[in-house]
């Protein structure tokens, strides 16, 4: 029969150090998107629409800021806010002159970013 003894102080802050280090290492390697190209090159004639702007929104599920890890639009917020933008204009295929904004809320369970793109949209 195994002898059960109590771990010692030393042991116990070895098991909670290695604990917090997976712990951080999960939260860290939680979310993750590629770089995005907010507009393409301009050609090098192109006739000019009007101005657009276009907002979409995404968010991080799970408890206060620093635990959220469950993304819900997050990473498709940019590309759905210029998809949104081109086609709110008839004709258009581009946008130029492109300027990116942020909106950031905090509610009980969740944060929520919103992208704000506005720019002119051209054929």
């Amino acid at each position: 029969m195994p002898v059960l003894r109590r771990a010692n102080s030393a042991e116990r802050w070895r098991w909670a150090l290695a604990g917090s280090a997976l712990l951080v290492l999960l939260f860290a390697s939680s979310c993750a998107s590629r770089w995005v190209a907010v507009a393409p090159s301009l050609p090098e004639e192109y006739e000019r629409l009007g101005p657009v702007s276009s907002q979409a929104c995404g968010d991080l599920y799970l408890f206060t800021t620093p635990t959220q890890f469950i993304p819900h639009g997050w990473n498709e917020r940019l590309e759905a806010a210029y998809a949104e933008a081109v086609a709110s204009v008839p004709g258009a295929t581009a946008l130029a002159d492109v300027s990116y904004r942020e909106r950031w809320y905090w509610w009980v369970l969740a944060s929520r970013r919103c992208v704000l793109l506005s720019g002119e949209a051209i054929r």
